[in-house]
């Protein structure tokens, strides 16, 4: 678990410092992760009260803001049903020791506070999370014109009067295979490992 000890090891204060990737077993959130199915930490931002980490398959938060407990709270947030919105980062000014990370998942608004050093790795992780939000925008465009398609041709078989029973069995057997072609395009347009897209950003 992630003591007093390690947390001065890794200096760290109320502003947040990037965890290298040789120091992600220090972090108390990598013992929350699903390794078991391939779950991996990518980028980690850790504070002396919370603890943020992107793994390639949710971000997840362990909040300790708590200032009356020593208790802590553990918040999940899948890719696959959250999604990100409104990311920017605001930069330090001349006397700030700070810039902040912000950014919507699901409904959840999170502005984190980076000490200014790592400017570089927040670089980083931005343009993860910009290439991210691109991504499931144009996969949720494609998936709305599968169903569309789908639709349409279901209205256009239902409107036929009378049908005959070769035809009620072409339309039960056509409705099968458009239910199929639509389970799979969700498979292909929900992703749900982004793990390619911080391997192509994240340098730390």
């Amino acid at each position: 678990m992630f003591g007093k000890a390690a947390s001065d090891l890794l200096g760290l204060s109320d502003i947040g410092a990037v965890i290298s990737k040789q120091d992600y077993d220090k972090v108390d959130v990598d013992d929350y992760l699903f390794h078991e199915e391939n779950e991996r930490s990518y980028f980690i931002i850790k504070s002396k009260s919370d603890e943020y980490c992107f793994t390639n398959k949710a971000f997840v938060h362990l909040d300790g803001n708590s200032a009356l407990s020593k208790k802590r709270t553990l918040n999940r947030y899948s890719y696959a049903t959250n999604k990100f919105t409104n990311i920017s980062i605001e930069t330090a000014g001349t006397v700030d020791l700070d810039l902040e990370l912000k950014f919507t998942i699901g409904s959840v608004d999170f502005s984190i506070d980076v000490h200014k050093k790592f400017v570089e790795e927040i670089k980083d992780i931005y343009k993860a999370l910009i290439k991210i939000e691109e991504i499931i925008k144009e996969n949720e465009h494609s998936l709305a014109i599968t169903q569309t398609s789908v639709d349409v041709a279901a209205a256009a078989l239902g409107r036929v009067e009378n049908p005959d029973e070769s035809m009620t069995k072409s339309f039960k057997e056509i409705n099968k295979a458009a239910f199929s072609w639509l389970m799979n395009a969700r498979d292909e347009y929900v992703v749900k490992d982004f793990g390619y897209v911080f391997e192509k950003y994240i340098n730390n």
